[in-house]
């Protein structure tokens, strides 16, 4: 029997298997109008087809809780109506295939106001389209202008502006949200000594750093169904201190394990656990799986479930993620845009009985 294609139940949410879709940004969102930031019907197509292609939970990409906390002009947001109901009919399309959808919901800090990135990924002026970009302080990322150092008073409507985008998430019908606090974004970006440099109770110790953070989980957590999971995306590492050479102080993974407890304290049920992203020169040896190691880490110390992401490619390197408890679930990501049916070659590959769609089953090879 394989693991990987049993389900696995948080709270009173069971979902059909552990392969998961992680949230990757598409760049193809309306730009302007009154549907700005809305989903279209490349959304539809790109990730309902991975809910066909099997997969036990679809994340959309990272979805900003305000216009300004949006990556790019052409990245998702939830903010009124209009992108409401254009996500609706998409959870409705990928429930209809018996997969989960889920939300990522994000503000990109000091990494906003960029262009595509198969056009550059630069920087945009207002001038272009952009906006000015918030963070803890007024550092830039390189290649970006300097952020505007947010006021507490800020970071108060900051911490509205995920609950009530949390709150149109579970309207559109999605049944996870997680809170986006990974890869040198917003909320990462406090939690990092590297970017947060403020002396009041938001900077300093890192009892300060997880301030804003958490208050984020718990207004969402607040405003979320209790029979409903909410997951957080973190960097496990910055990956400075796994390099001898490199003096600056950055966020480690025993912080992360620090972390996860009060994520855990705060009713969030699931750790995606990612790394990197704070600074542009980070040494990362990459490689198969090279990051499940922060996520076995977190659910050895904590108890609190995780999902392992990072080049995770074949079927039985996930099974082994999930049978051996290393991870609780897989998210995959470059290698679903390449076959967004894997999960059904998985579980074929897997010796597991895994119905197709219907329409689809002139393709099933029976035996």
């Amino acid at each position: 029997m394989s693991l990987l294609f049993t389900p696995l139940t948080l709270r009173s949410l069971t979902i059909p298997n552990r392969v998961w879709m992680a949230p990757m940004c598409m760049y193809s969102a309306a730009p302007e109008g009154d549907a700005v930031g809305a989903p279209t019907d490349f959304h539809l197509a790109h990730l309902a087809s991975r809910a066909a292609g099997g997969a036990g939970l679809v994340m959309a990409e990272a979805t900003g809780v305000r216009p300004d906390g949006r990556i790019s002009p052409w990245d998702l947001g939830l903010w009124n109506d209009r992108q409401q109901e254009a996500f609706a009919r998409i959870t409705a399309a990928i429930r209809a295939h018996g997969s989960v959808p889920a939300l990522q919901l994000a503000h990109a800090g000091r990494k906003a106001s960029t262009d595509k990135p198969w056009l550059g990924g630069r920087h945009l002026a207002e001038s272009e389209g952009g906006w000015q970009a918030v963070a803890p302080s007024a550092e830039a990322f390189p290649g970006h202008s300097a952020p505007h150092e947010l006021t507490e008073a800020e970071i108060d409507r900051l911490v509205a502006d995920f609950a009530a985008t949390a709150e149109r998430a579970l309207a559109a019908g999605f049944q996870v949200v997680e809170v986006h606090g990974a890869h040198g974004y917003l909320l990462h970006s406090f939690l990092s000594p590297v970017s947060n440099h403020r002396t009041d109770a938001y900077g300093g110790s890192i009892e300060n750093r997880m301030r804003f953070p958490l208050r984020v989980v718990e207004a969402v957590r607040e405003v979320w169904p209790e029979e409903l999971p909410v997951f957080f995306r973190t960097s496990a590492t910055d990956w400075l201190t796994e390099n001898p050479e490199d003096p600056r102080e950055g966020w480690t993974a025993e912080d992360t394990v620090r972390l996860a407890k009060e994520l855990q304290a705060r009713g969030v049920d699931l750790l995606d656990a990612s790394s990197g992203g704070i600074v542009h020169d980070a040494r990362i040896v990459a490689g198969p799986g090279y990051q499940v190691p922060f996520a076995e880490r977190v659910r050895k110390e904590t108890g609190l479930p995780t999902s392992a992401v990072g080049l995770i490619l074949e079927p039985r390197q996930a099974e082994e993620i999930v049978e051996s408890g290393r991870a609780d679930a897989v998210m995959l990501g470059r290698q679903l845009l390449r076959e967004p049916y894997w999960a059904h070659r998985a579980a074929a590959e897997l010796g597991v009985q895994q119905a197709w769609p219907a329409q689809y089953g002139y393709a099933v090879v029976r035996r």
